[in-house]
């Protein structure tokens, strides 16, 4: 079975936890985890700021009605009873909490008037293992508040939190909008770090396949091609998305914001470019290794040929004294053996000066 037959049935074998429940059954879909979940509490305007790390969800909900910002990061959705106390505190629809315990979803956006439930995938490249790992991201934009559910420990915001930290830039003069730009553009930042780890891997294979194709080569382009195909699922729907958040009329997103996302845009449409390059190219490479091992193999089968003819000759001479017929005068001959060498030996050279010429060597 191969490995994209593997993921598709994980998938399916998840997912069939939730055969015949209703619409809105907040059930956690996702791999086997244990160990609490941590929350971290950012709430902060531009003469303000206030960090701290929370061990009980009911915690988080005085920040609900405060007029400053507030970034509540959740990390690990395995615990469905904190994803419901959030989300009804918060007003958030049962379907919203069925997608974030969902861990399998499509990048989208939906806006539920009070907020926007926006999904999209976080990508990690394993160095040991040189591949693409993924984990779903959650954001949840309100008035003033923005929440966002991880399933792991760790992400790429240690930038926008140091950036609300020093107060750098305008993210403490903007509101919470400006906060979920800055979310969105840190992960489609990380997909231009993962390309260029895959494009550097790519030049690798490139100089293999001039040099010395081997089947390892072939393995690991079969492995590029795989994730490629899993960045552009991953990145191909949150160009919609984005285009959706520039372009929706909500209260929620200011006007001067539209210009960042349009710049988020921007940025998406150069992965996606990058992506198909990169499959474009691994295609090709896998044309040049069949072509370079079918060259290979008959430069070999010329070697074999040329060794072959010339020895044509020779063995019919060797065969032809080898008779040991009465009547051979030339047995008889003094110099007759050494003759038959030289004279074999001219027929070798003459044949192969004759192969030089007609570039056959």
């Amino acid at each position: 079975m191969g490995v994209g037959c593997i993921i598709i049935s994980r998938v399916i074998k998840r997912r069939s936890k939730k055969v015949g429940l209703p619409p809105g059954t907040v059930v956690y879909v996702g791999e086997k985890k244990s160990g609490e979940v941590k929350i971290r509490i950012i709430d902060y305007n531009d003469t303000h700021f206030e960090e701290k790390d929370v061990k009980e969800v009911e915690e988080c909900f005085p920040f609900k009605d405060k007029p400053t910002v507030t970034w509540i990061n959740i990390d690990g959705v395995h615990r469905v009873d904190v994803v419901e106390k959030i989300g009804k505190h918060f007003d958030l629809h049962p379907l919203a909490l069925e997608d974030i315990v969902n861990t399998g979803q499509r990048p989208k956006m939906e806006d539920f008037l009070d907020y926007i439930f926006i999904v999209l995938r976080m990508l990690y490249y394993d160095e040991k293992a040189s591949k693409t790992k993924a984990e779903q991201l959650s954001l949840v934009l309100g008035p003033s508040w923005v929440i966002t559910f991880q399933e792991n420990e760790g992400d790429v915001f240690d930038s926008i939190r140091e950036r609300v930290r020093s107060d750098k830039g305008r993210i403490r003069k903007m509101g919470a909008d400006y906060l979920v730009y800055a979310l969105i553009d840190a992960v489609v930042d990380n997909y231009f770090m993962i390309l260029e780890k895959i494009g550097e891997n790519i030049e690798e294979i490139e100089d293999e396949l001039v040099t010395n194709p081997s089947p390892e080569t072939l393995q690991t382009i079969h492995n590029l091609k795989r994730q490629m195909i899993f960045l552009r699922k991953s990145v191909w729907p949150l160009r919609e998305v984005i285009s959706r958040l520039e372009r929706w009329e909500s209260q929620l997103i200011n006007k001067s914001t539209d210009i960042y996302l349009r710049d988020v845009y921007d940025h998406t449409i150069q992965v996606i470019d990058a992506i198909e390059t990169f499959r474009d190219m691994l295609s090709g490479m896998l044309d040049i290794y069949l072509s370079s091992v079918s060259n290979r193999m008959n430069e070999v089968m010329k070697v074999l040929t040329i060794i072959a003819t010339i020895f044509i000759p020779l063995t019919l001479v060797a065969g032809l004294y080898g008779m040991n017929f009465k009547y051979m005068p030339e047995l008889e001959w003094h110099w007759g053996y050494p003759s038959v060498l030289v004279f074999m030996f001219i027929i070798g050279v003459v044949m192969v000066v004759y192969f030089r010429r007609k570039r056959w060597l």
